[in-house]
């Protein structure tokens, strides 16, 4: 009966212990122009990169977990950007969903999204 109870015991601290924590989650992008795709996705990238930095400082935030996470287009020269105008294929990795598309002013402009959670 004691090895059942030790047991049950058992069970129930791994129980809770495997029950995730709720977390905050929020998506961040940044938007940036290049001469090309690949100068405007590297661009898009660290500017990314740099937001992240950003927000972690502001809301005095360790450790952010960033997962790939598609942002909607972010132009600077109009309101909103028709799928004509998108280039493909999208550019994921792990940490950033980049979107890119034809620019008013510079020929390529890319968004790159990703969650953040804490």
């Amino acid at each position: 009966m004691r090895t059942i109870r030790l047991a049950l015991v058992a069970v129930g601290l791994c129980m809770a212990q495997g029950t995730p924590a709720s977390a905050a989650c929020v998506v961040l992008a940044g938007t940036a122009d290049g001469f090309d795709k690949d100068t405007a996705v590297s661009r898009a990238q660290l500017a990314l990169d740099d937001y992240i930095k950003q927000y972690k400082a502001e809301n005095h935030l360790s450790a952010v977990t960033v997962s790939a996470m598609r942002a909607e287009p972010r132009p600077y020269w109009r309101g909103r950007v028709s799928e004509n105008m998108m280039y493909h294929p999208d550019i994921v990795t792990e940490k950033s969903y980049t979107v890119c598309w034809q620019g008013v002013i510079s020929t390529d402009v890319c968004t790159s999204g990703a969650q953040g959670c804490w």
